[in-house]
């Protein structure tokens, strides 16, 4: 792989989370508290972008794999995108934005797993490459939330609006980007077998099945950190205007943890294999989620924000190496689809409503929460993900 196609596969990683994380981390504390929304509501706005990720990504991939060039595609999603974010950013009531919101999701969810799909389509040695571009998607969420608290510090928060805006405004600048992107013609031919149906065949992999399954879990899980974090921090004592750079603590753990993959991944893999790296994942997601419910103190629950990072790069960056790896070469942007699907789509949607029900179910008459009973939700879950991992995956 030249310099040339290294640096420009990591500015598209860069620019691809940036969106995503100027807006995620902090867009709940702007719901719950200045818009005065529910914890179910609160859900229903998040949980667009998962409905996005079960509706979009297999349609994008079947359009990727069989006639339109990968990065013409992206541009056209991030361009439109952009535009979403910036007239979301406008709205203060539940039914404009959830609509505003959901036509943006079906934008930014195909474009996850077809970011992917162009990278290994370039690199050389995917296995080891792949870790060395990945880690610029973890700088460039962490750089989003930096600058979002570096405003906010300076023009103040705006209710908490200015991170839509910056999320449109990175959004654009990708859509342009992309049309400079290395070209990435479809592998497959217009006539082929439909390229998800090829994918869904995947599922008569038994270790590929549970890998799913527990991917699938453990995603609906994840929606405590991402809705939860942002009001317990605040409630810890953590101000309003530095949780953006508190919560990119993740950030920094997991650029951490992919410079070491993007060095040591075939020793790290000779030695436990996948089954070890996903089973580490799971189990520093754990530790995060007992920090939360059993040690309910600023300085713990603030530095469990690293174990996320650590726990993200295990599982969820492996595992789209994992599903390069099990598919076959004309049908890995469907693959990456059906595992954005299941990860990003139905895990992340069925939990935002889980979780939004759980935190309704858990509110106190004075507005908080009884944060050990929500966070004790999480543990035994993934606990149970991590006895499946172990026990049933092979690999």
């Amino acid at each position: 792989m030249s310099w040339q196609v290294y640096l420009q596969l990591s500015l598209m990683m860069f620019l691809q989370f940036a969106v995503w994380g100027a807006w995620s981390p902090v867009l709940a504390a702007r719901l719950l508290g200045p818009l005065k929304m529910s914890g179910k509501q609160t859900g229903w706005i998040y949980g667009t972008i998962y409905l996005g990720c079960i509706i979009a990504p297999l349609i994008a991939g079947q359009i990727a794999d069989r006639w339109v060039a990968t990065q013409y595609f992206l541009a056209a999603a991030h361009l439109a995108g952009g535009l979403l974010l910036l007239a979301s950013a406008r709205q203060r009531r539940f039914p404009p934005l959830f609509a505003i919101m959901f036509f943006y999701a079906l934008t930014f969810a195909p474009t996850l797993a077809l970011v992917n799909s162009l990278m290994f389509a370039h690199l050389t040695d995917p296995a080891n490459q792949s870790f060395g571009v990945l880690l610029w998607g973890t700088v460039g969420w962490a750089v989003a939330g930096w600058a979002l608290t570096l405003w906010r510090r300076f023009k103040g928060n705006d209710e908490g609006a200015d991170c839509l805006v910056l999320a449109g405004a990175l959004a654009l600048a990708m859509g342009l980007y992309c049309l400079t992107l290395p070209h990435t013609p479809p592998p497959g031919r217009a006539g082929d077998a439909l390229p998800f149906l090829k994918a869904l065949g995947l599922l008569s992999n038994l270790n590929f099945l549970i890998f799913l399954i527990v991917a699938f879990l453990l995603a609906s899980q994840l929606q405590f950190f991402f809705l939860a974090t942002a009001p317990y921090l605040s409630e810890l004592g953590v101000p309003g205007r530095s949780i953006p750079a508190v919560m990119t603590l993740a950030q920094v753990a997991q650029l951490a943890a992919t410079a070491v993959l993007a060095f040591h991944t075939s020793g790290i893999r000779a030695q436990i294999g996948f089954v070890g790296i996903f089973s580490i994942g799971i189990a520093l997601w754990l530790a995060m989620y007992a920090v939360y419910s059993l040690m309910p103190r600023r300085v713990p629950v603030i530095l469990s924000q690293g174990l996320h990072g650590l726990a993200y790069t295990f599982f969820i960056w492996v595992g789209f190496v994992y599903v390069n790896e099990v598919a076959p070469p004309d049908i890995r942007g469907s693959a990456q689809g059906l595992y954005t699907v299941v990860l990003f789509g139905f895990g992340f949607f069925l939990g935002t409503q889980f979780t939004g029900v759980v935190m309704d179910k858990l509110k106190t008459p004075e507005g908080s929460f009884r944060w050990r009973q929500l966070f004790l939700v999480p543990c035994a879950t993934t606990l149970v993900c991590l006895v499946a991992m172990v026990a049933m995956f092979r690999g």
